[in-house]
């Protein structure tokens, strides 16, 4: 009990050190309130991105009628044929009996 009467005292005796301490310094706060959560830097997709600029080239295109805006070029999408999917299935399924015989449950 006595230790904690101690622990009491010297906390309180800390806290009216901090407390004249702040007074002195100016600071109006006694305990500085942490911020908000930190939240990592927004990012936006590449099309997005191209939006973005094609509308600040035409905003700046109307300023110096020098700078033009180019229709954004859009990428194919490639696609595996059939005959790949099915060498890419009958490999897998190799390496899944393979893994099964060895009795594991993962690759």
């Amino acid at each position: 009990m006595a230790q904690l009467r101690r622990a009491l005292e010297l906390k309180e005796k800390i806290e009216a050190l901090e407390s004249e301490l702040n007074g002195i310094l100016g600071n109006s706060s006694e305990v500085p309130e942490a911020s908000g959560p930190r939240r990592g830097k927004k990012r936006f997709s590449l099309a997005t991105r191209r939006k973005m600029a094609a509308a600040q080239r035409a905003r700046w295109g109307s300023n110096n009628e020098v700078a033009t805006v180019k229709p954004a070029r859009r990428r194919k999408r490639r696609r595996m044929s059939a005959a790949a999917r099915a060498l890419l299935s009958k490999r897998a399924k190799q390496r899944w009996k393979k893994a099964k015989a060895a009795g594991r449950s993962r690759l």
